[in-house]
């Protein structure tokens, strides 16, 4: 686990010992949002979803834990309910470390600590980023700005291009800025008429990154 790098092997040995091993297969519930667990979970293999649901049952993605992240810090911390639920997006494979020995790995550890307020202080700057955007873009706008997140993230080659594969799902898209898959179908469909993404076999490309930035800082002014 990168947030582990820097300890001993013997130091790593120890959590090892001192965590719960779990396999999660796909769709499958890891932790439930009210719950009064306390414990942080690293995931080793696979892909996990941190979501929400509405009162009427609708889902939000908050963000997708990939292998070598982890989640759950927060009731760790304050001892409060869960404040997500977490999904097996893929089959996982979990490392669960309790509260407690969570705490005292970082209290012996200042930079750990450290890594960990850095990417607290992330998460606060990107929820932020989305508040933003909930409460100043049209759903279609919204579609944009999260194609733009993850070409960013997928990378800008040196033609300004960006390959995102797998395909990014429609339920997923619509999930993360509380639209329709049919708003998210729309609106890709209209981009690749426009030549600005195409879609590639399994991989879905954005032809010009700096176009569709243009386009997501013109509407947020």
């Amino acid at each position: 686990m990168p947030l582990f790098e820097t300890l001993d092997d013997s130091t790593r040995a120890d959590l090892t010992r001192l965590c719960a091993w779990k396999r999660h297969g796909a769709g499958e519930q890891i932790i439930d949002r009210e719950g009064d667990s306390q414990d942080v979970h690293f995931v080793v293999e696979g892909t996990a979803r941190i979501m929400i649901y509405t009162a009427s049952g609708r889902a939000v993605a908050l963000d997708d834990v990939e292998a070598g992240g982890y989640f759950g810090e927060l009731a760790a911390f304050d001892g409060a309910p869960r404040s997500a639920s977490v999904l097996a997006v893929t089959p996982c494979w979990i490392a669960s470390l309790s509260a407690g020995h969570f705490l005292r790995v970082l209290g012996q550890y200042p930079p750990l600590a450290l890594v960990v307020m850095r990417r607290l202080a992330a998460v606060i700057r990107a929820a932020t980023d989305r508040i933003v955007e909930l409460s100043t873009l049209g759903a279609n706008n919204r579609v944009q700005a999260d194609l733009l997140r993850q070409a960013m993230t997928a990378g800008v080659d040196s033609a300004g291009r960006a390959v995102i594969t797998p395909i990014p799902p429609h339920a997923d898209m619509a999930s993360r800025v509380s639209t329709s898959r049919e708003t998210v179908a729309r609106v890709l469909n209209d981009l690749a008429r426009q030549g600005l993404v195409t879609r590639e076999r399994d991989v879905l490309v954005v032809n010009d990154v700096a176009r569709l930035e243009m386009i997501v800082q013109e509407v947020m002014g």
